[in-house]
């Protein structure tokens, strides 16, 4: 949650639903935005990957 919150730039109050919706896979962007938050995840530990659609 805190790599999401640094990333996005988002409070505590939405941090819970935003998390969901990232491990769900249903978050969205452009790929350069997505990927630049799959870095910082990895970057933290987290296996993370963006996808293209």
């Amino acid at each position: 949650m805190r790599a999401l919150r640094e990333q996005l730039g988002t409070d505590l109050t939405d941090i819970a639903a935003l998390t969901h919706r990232v491990l769900a896979g249903t978050y969205t962007g452009t790929l350069p935005e997505v990927e630049r938050l799959a870095r910082t995840l990895r970057s933290a530990g987290i296996a993370a990957v963006a996808v293209g659609r």
